[in-house]
């Protein structure tokens, strides 16, 4: 089973999504749930490139944590 990492990231038009972990591979929609469905559709789509052509799946060597400070 493989597991990757998103960013998704708010922009003045809409939201983007991308995976540090398969260059390359980026959403974006106009909202949170469109891009979401895109990103996985792009990873999809990453991944039977990958297997197509023979290439390995990279390991997951990114993580993320969310810290919360009162300031």
């Amino acid at each position: 089973m493989l597991k990757y990492l998103i960013i998704f990231e708010k922009t003045e038009t809409g939201f983007s999504a991308y995976v540090p972990d398969l260059r390359g591979c980026i959403a974006t929609g106009r909202t949170k749930a469109i891009v979401e469905k895109n990103i996985l559709d792009a990873i999809r789509f990453h991944l039977d490139r990958m297997k197509e052509e023979k290439i390995k799946f990279p390991l997951n060597r990114t993580d993320a944590e969310t810290f919360v400070f009162a300031v």
